[in-house]
């Protein structure tokens, strides 16, 4: 006779057999069987103590962005479970794998609007690639294989299983855990039309003005030596997403900035000159994009892309390729022939001068004595100073765009971010996930005052488990990027955007970390090395002008060479011809 166990003791087993070694948490009602059984198992399977649900997501999603794993949450229902929405759409959006278990109300009085019950996975049915309500024990060591399968496969994503009390105590029989590698009605990795291989390789040695565009997908399918290895052969210029920009270090020739709102010139304005572009693993955002019939006139657009369901959606490329991007560079590499374009890296060499005279460096100046500071001199200065396979991790807003401009990413897996969803908030929990996932890196997080704010209390969880994380709070008694827009479209008319905020430093104090204010240029370099030397998390409140801004910048709707340089001035695109 087999042994008899419960469905969270089965639960609890699958997930060690699994490999997973963190969860992030919040316990309560309907889901305490599940954390009774965890506590036999403590030594194993190491669960991590938020201090609230939405705090624990996007732990699990900074841990997943760290390491590539399958990130870990548990929740109890009604509240508990809402609680996870943001993140698991977070989660949806920036193709993060997380394997989400709920919990939820006895199947007795399911549907009859119980204590804290709530329908699940109908709600978070359009944010997620996979939802389950368990019904029986015994059906748990398939549903936590399948589930794992599902979530770290393809184009990753948020799996959700639905947990009600009495399966969690159910006795079953215990058959052992077996991973789950196959599933018939789901293709994870399409099989690549060599043809189409062919005609875009030809495509690309044939072009005189190639650029490719590497999105999250490249990280994703852990094909950055190949996507370097391709540029050098070709002599073709490397743009990145948002969430790409550690696909290729920032030391690599052929790495040429980002692309999109408040991406770099150079690659932007290129793309309107690119008579052919070659774009992997990305999804074309309207961030990317900005006006799609003025977008890339010139090229014929190769979209490479695991999902189906993106190749087309915002613009008509040339040629698909339907594929993982590892598998898709493996299979095109060694028809790309070794040649040089030698006008053509002028042309991005020139527009990079140029945006190192115009923007960068006034906005890296060191601001006077006794002045506020700006963004850009701030993030430079931590950047230069920190260790190579640094992880920079972001809250959202005008922090963000201003740090991965100024941050130098030089390995893989090195920005972490919310940028589909754009969730403020995600800072302070992703980077403590990301700690967590790579103990031994690095991990700076930069944040504004606003966002700070949403997840402050998640400084306990640093507390608890004395991590050692940067944290940089940008600071211009604003929400900056809102303020930004007000100030540009809406007349400087700053409706609810000004902030009265508490005193961080004495805050901090309060969780036991050691913090300081900065007030100008001349007190950053040393505060910047007491932060960095400190063997302890430590968090630097740093005076931001509230009139600094993040240039260059597209406006919405305008053709993506149309850049901004400052609040009135436009790029003159005649300024480098080819």
């Amino acid at each position: 006779m087999e042994e008899q166990i419960t469905g969270g003791e089965a639960l609890i087993r699958s997930l060690e057999l699994e490999g997973v070694d963190y969860i992030f948490g919040y316990p309560g009602g309907t889901i305490m069987p599940l954390y009774d059984r965890l506590y036999d198992h403590r030594e194993n399977l190491r669960h991590i103590l938020t201090r609230h649900e939405q705090g624990a997501i996007h732990a699990a999603e900074g841990y997943a962005r760290a390491t590539g794993k399958t990130g870990v949450v548990v929740a109890t229902s009604g509240p508990g479970a809402t609680n996870l929405v943001t993140g698991i759409a977070d989660a949806r959006m920036d193709s993060t794998p997380l394997v989400v278990i709920a919990g939820q109300v006895g199947t007795n009085v399911l549907g009859n609007d119980a204590f804290q019950e709530t329908d699940f996975i109908d709600v978070t049915n359009p944010i997620s690639k996979w939802g389950y309500q368990v019904r029986s024990a015994r059906e748990l060591p398939d549903v936590i294989a399948r589930a794992f399968f599902i979530a770290n496969s393809g184009r990753p994503g948020p799996v959700i299983i639905d947990l009600p009390r009495n399966v969690q105590v159910e006795l079953m029989e215990w058959k052992g855990y077996k991973k789950c590698r196959f599933i018939r009605t789901y293709e994870n990795r399409p099989p690549i039309d060599l043809d189409q291989i062919d005609i875009a390789a030809k495509l690309l040695n044939e072009a005189e003005r190639p650029l490719i565009l590497a999105g999250h997908g490249l990280t994703i399918s852990g094909a950055e030596r190949e996507l370097g290895e391709m540029a050098l052969k070709g002599d073709i210029p490397v743009a990145t997403t948002l969430h790409g920009l550690s696909a290729l270090s920032m030391d690599h020739p052929m790495h040429k900035g980002m692309i999109g709102m408040h991406g770099n010139i150079a690659p932007n304005v290129a793309t309107n000159k690119a008579d052919v572009i070659f774009a992997i693993g990305l999804r074309f955002d309207d961030r990317v994009v900005s006006k799609t019939d003025k977008y890339a006139p010139q090229a014929k657009i190769i979209h490479v892309d695991i999902d189906a369901s993106e190749i087309g959606r915002q613009v008509n490329p040339h040629l698909t390729i339907h594929a993982d991007a590892k598998d898709a560079l493996l299979a095109i590499l060694p028809k790309i022939k070794t040649q040089k374009r030698t006008e053509w890296i002028e042309f991005f060499t020139k527009l990079e001068q140029f945006e190192s005279e115009r923007i960068y460096r006034q906005q890296r100046s060191k601001s006077g004595k006794g002045k506020a500071m700006k963004m850009a001199e701030v993030v430079a200065l931590v950047s230069e100073k920190s260790e190579a396979d640094s992880i920079l991790v972001t809250d959202v807003g005008q922090n963000q765009m201003s740090s991965v401009r100024n941050f130098k990413l030089r390995s893989p897996r090195s920005v972490i971010t919310s940028g589909g969803l754009g969730t403020m908030g995600y800072g302070i929990p992703a980077a403590i996930g990301a700690k967590f996932g790579c103990p031994n890196r690095p991990v700076c997080l930069f944040c504004g005052d606003g966002g700070f704010q949403m997840t402050e209390q998640e400084l306990g969880t640093i507390m608890e488990h004395n991590l050692n994380i940067k944290i940089v709070i940008l600071n211009n008694n604003y929400l900056g990027n809102v303020r930004q827009w007000q100030k540009m479209f809406y007349q400087g008319r700053f409706s609810q955007t000004p902030m009265m905020n508490p005193d961080f430093k004495m805050l901090a104090k309060a969780y036991g970390l050691r913090a300081e204010d900065v007030s100008d240029s001349d007190e950053l370099n040393d505060a910047i090395e007491r932060m960095l030397t400190s063997d302890s998390s430590y968090i630097l409140n740093v005076n931001i002008d509230p009139e600094d801004m993040v240039f260059p910048m597209i406006c919405p709707g305008d053709p993506i060479d149309r850049i901004l340089l400052n609040e009135t001035e436009t790029l003159d695109l005649n300024i480098v011809e080819l």
